[in-house]
């Protein structure tokens, strides 16, 4: 009967310790073609480094290089405990000794190990993605890498364009020059949102809003029809559209010329005119609006294109007017009624018939650079006191400095 093996351990001595090697790329068949050494760490005073071990396998073709610390261990000498038995065949007795794990990984000449480490730690994970489309990436993730890596360039560069021109706009005009010009800039694009056509450079009054700016020629000509109904208005038919129709329409159509060009003119305006103000007050814009005034289509388009936005609710596409097609159509029905008035026109009854409230009608007309004045009540029917806001469209135009309201702060009590 064989002799019964004994187990003995060994004290934990660094001398006595098993290396136990693994090459990453293979298995090795013959171990006397590799040279092993082992290097340990001289600072035997800090905890951390003194336990720190470089297992070196040299070859004629190749070495390998494996350590139990940084990036490249293996992170199972942390987590278990390995140990090796070695038998001893005379004694029969089998000696224990705590043991290690090394990854050997090859050693490629003029690289460095801790450089590629550092680069890869540094790498965002776009970039890894990026490597990897390089090495092993379809022709089609090639070609997406490329355009937008050419992208990139191209912003840097004309982000570097605009900056350095930036630069030497601001050395040339100043910090303050720059701001007004911005100010005065953002003034205009505001109000350009919802002014008529405007040329500040107008000799004449009525150069300045063109006439034809509001209505052209060819929208003109297609009010022929609507405009001869307002004309064959009898004084009977006027007393009965007093309670539903817009004061500013009364008021011009009991001022129509007796006849001539004027009387035309001024017939096709106030349809128009009623017209947008009926617009004011619908909510639901549909392809019937104004089909019961005779609207001509031309007309129909014009509106519907120029002062509604499409809006979409319960599965449906509809034409609403908004907060700033509300504006809009304020500053050109004060427009028209610049041309119908003499350059002057009467903004109190025009925002009560608008349904917008006075301070927003006063900044239209500001922004339209008109000139403010007042004017007692018009007619018998108003209240004493009751004072009229007049607009004046006078050269050179006025010019109104914007200001910037600041909220006080409620004080705590």
């Amino acid at each position: 009967m064989a002799e019964k093996c004994k187990w003995k351990t060994c004290e934990e001595e660094e001398e006595k310790s098993a290396f136990i090697v693994k090459f990453s790329n293979g298995s090795v068949k013959n171990t006397n073609q590799f040279d092993l050494t082992l290097y340990r760490n001289i600072d035997n005073t800090n905890p951390r480094k003194k336990t720190r071990r470089i297992v070196v396998a040299e070859s004629d073709r190749l070495a390998y290089v494996g350590s139990n610390f940084g990036t490249g261990s293996l992170q199972c000498n942390k987590l278990c405990k390995y140990f090796v038995g070695v038998l001893d065949k005379t004694t029969k007795q089998m000696v224990v000794h705590n043991a290690q794990l090394f990854n050997m990984q090859a050693a490629i000449p003029g690289e460095s190990v801790a450089e590629d480490t550092d680069k890869s730690q540094t790498k965002s994970y776009r970039d890894k993605v990026d490597s990897l489309i390089e090495a092993f990436g379809t022709n089609k993730q090639k070609r997406a890498l490329n355009s937008r890596r050419l992208n990139e360039v191209g912003n840097e560069t004309l982000h570097l364009a605009v900056a350095k021109a930036a630069g030497s706009i601001i050395e040339q005009k100043g910090i303050e020059a720059l701001q007004q010009e911005v100010a005065a800039t953002e003034a205009q694009a505001d109000s350009a949102v919802y002014l008529p056509q405007f040329n500040a450079e107008a000799k004449k009054p009525e150069d300045v809003y063109p006439f034809d700016g509001l209505l052209s020629p060819v929208e003109y000509a297609a009010l022929e029809e609507p405009g001869q109904k307002m004309e064959e208005l009898t004084s009977e038919d006027l007393q009965k559209m007093r309670d539903s129709s817009p004061q500013t329409v009364l008021y011009h159509l009991e001022c129509l010329p007796k006849e001539g060009e004027a009387r035309t003119r001024q017939a096709r305006c106030v349809w128009y005119l009623s017209l947008l103000i009926k617009l004011a007050h619908e909510r639901n814009i549909t392809r019937k609006f104004g089909t019961e005034e005779g609207c001509p289509r031309i007309i129909q388009n014009k509106v519907m294109k120029n002062f509604t936005v499409e809006s979409f609710s319960k599965s449906r596409v509809k034409n609403v007017v908004s907060d700033s097609m509300h504006v809009k159509l304020a500053s050109h029905c004060l427009a028209l009624l610049l041309h119908m008035g003499d350059f002057t026109a009467d903004i109190t009854q025009l925002h009560r018939d608008l349904g917008i409230s006075e301070n927003r009608m006063l900044e239209v007309a500001k922004a339209m650079r008109l000139k403010l004045g007042r004017l007692g009540a018009t007619n018998a029917d108003a209240e004493i006191g009751d004072e009229h806001k007049l607009v004046t469209l006078v050269l050179p135009l006025v010019k109104y400095e914007r200001r910037v309201e600041r909220r006080k702060r409620k004080k705590m009590t």
